[in-house]
């Protein structure tokens, strides 16, 4: 659910022609449709080469890469001191366009923290760009039979969804329940600041910005530009580039300048964004370049052509005059088989057979915390909620927490899983054993052990479904 990135950071030398390791032409993994569901089809994966790991990890660990058998890279770092653990993770976004080697190297130096605790770490940069969950969850499991197969068998697996990798780590926790040796593939699920309540509603709150923005601004797109239904995102082959995204959104909001900078009437525009869509002005650059770019991925390459996305019997509020803005907002209707599509592949079961524990920060922009709480409502619904624990913090930050928070979160649910139900944590006991790892990792710690979130319809407001 990240915004789109312009670029990535530069690959370290070693890395460079990664793209040109071979690889083993092996026949794709089990297939992703119901039938499929639990299994793990081993395939014979060509093995991983060393490079060099980031600056950071250089001294304390060594480093794998390689391209897998469906064409995602990926990277692995062990650390000298390997306390036997593997942390396989699932990177937000997603990115469009093809995959970059470069994605995994990011990804590791964000979260070189699990290395430095003692954790192997493996993480993929999937086979293909945009938003499909399931082919995202199938490389991850990928990756986990190649570090079995060319580095260690770990004594535990912990997956790792982030962000909008959260719902990836959720439907493969679903999709892949045991090998052929009848194990347990992943041993429990770690999910940070996820996006947990399916493409079906997670989602919503970029169309209600789409249509209440071009209410305000007249110009994404403008009356001289061919009109498309805006729960598309863009038409297949408009030309359109998050700069010129950017330069539009500046030229109605000005939100490149200082609020003291911005016109009354600007002003005026923020500020029923803000206050309609309860999202910071911050965050607005970033949701409308999801509902733009993402949401063509979605409808072009994931749903045929029709949009999943609909606003039909929404009452906005909040604006200066709410019944000017619901009288002129455009409305569009779901179509169900869309819905459905994108449903099947993005929507979790909440039928997860191993422990869930979750972080998010209480003011996360991003994936709002909300969405926690339909995440709950579907582990229970799906008789798995005793398995979820979830925790809440005051950071304000969506793509990471603080140092201390994930080891911190990683050793309660390393304990839950060796110990069973008696060791089960509790946002309580997470936040009094946070502190204990801030002389080896810094400040940090910032458990709200309390916090409830409230109900997603609280904040996005409901809709017609099909």
């Amino acid at each position: 659910m990240t915004a789109p990135q312009p670029h990535f950071l530069l690959l370290r030398p070693a890395l460079v022609g990664l793209a040109s390791l071979a690889v083993a032409a092996c026949a794709p993994m089990a297939p992703s449709g119901p039938a499929a569901a639990g299994a793990v089809v081993a395939k014979a994966e060509a093995a991983p080469g060393a490079v060099a790991c980031p600056k950071e990890l250089a001294p304390i660990a060594r480093c794998l890469a390689g391209q897998d058998s469906a064409g995602a890279y990926y990277l692995i770092a062990v650390p000298q001191k390997w306390n036997g653990h593997l942390v396989l993770h699932a990177h937000g976004g997603p990115a469009l366009g093809a995959p970059k080697a470069e994605r995994a190297v990011e990804d590791l130096e964000r979260w070189s923290i699990m290395v430095r605790a003692g954790y192997a770490w493996a993480g993929s940069t999937f086979r293909q760009g945009g938003v499909e969950v399931r082919a995202a969850a199938e490389d991850t499991e990928r990756l986990r039979q190649i570090f079995v197969q060319h580095v260690a068998q770990p004594q535990r697996t912990i997956l790792h969804g982030q962000s909008w990798g959260a719902s990836v780590a959720a439907r493969g926790a679903e999709m892949f329940q045991r090998t052929a040796e009848g194990q347990r593939p992943y041993d429990a699920v770690l999910l940070t600041s996820g996006v947990l309540a399916g493409g079906t509603r997670s989602y919503d709150f970029r169309t209600d910005l789409r249509v209440v923005y071009q209410s305000l601004c007249h110009n994404h797109p403008r009356p001289t530009e061919a009109q498309y239904p805006l729960n598309t995102g863009l038409p297949r082959d408009a030309a359109m580039t998050q700069a010129d995204l950017q330069a539009r959104v500046n030229e109605c909001l000005a939100l490149d300048k200082p609020a003291a900078e911005r016109t009354p009437e600007q002003q005026r525009k923020v500020r029923t964004l803000v206050d309609v869509i309860r999202i910071p002005a911050s965050s607005i650059q970033g949701h409308m370049n999801w509902a733009t770019f993402h949401f063509r991925d979605v409808v072009q390459h994931r749903t045929g052509g029709a949009s999943p996305f609909g606003n039909m019997g929404v009452a906005y509020q909040g604006s200066p005059d709410d019944a000017a803005l619901n009288a002129g907002v455009l409305r569009y209707r779901a179509d169900p088989g869309a819905v459905a599509r994108f449903g099947a592949d993005t929507d979790p079961t909440g039928n997860i057979p191993v422990p869930v524990l979750t972080v998010k920060g209480i003011d996360d922009p991003t994936a709002f915390v909300e969405l926690d709480a339909q995440f709950k409502a579907t582990m229970d619904k799906a008789g798995s909620g005793a398995r979820l624990v979830q925790t809440f913090t005051r950071h304000s930050g969506h793509s990471y927490l603080s140092d201390p928070t994930y080891p911190t979160l990683m050793a309660a649910l390393l304990r839950w899983v060796n110990e069973g139900e008696g060791a089960k944590p509790t946002p309580a006991g997470i936040a009094q054993q946070c502190p204990a790892y801030e002389a080896g990792f810094g400040k940090g710690c910032a458990f709200v052990p309390a916090y409830v979130p409230a109900p997603l319809s609280s904040r996005v407001l409901d809709r017609e479904r099909p």
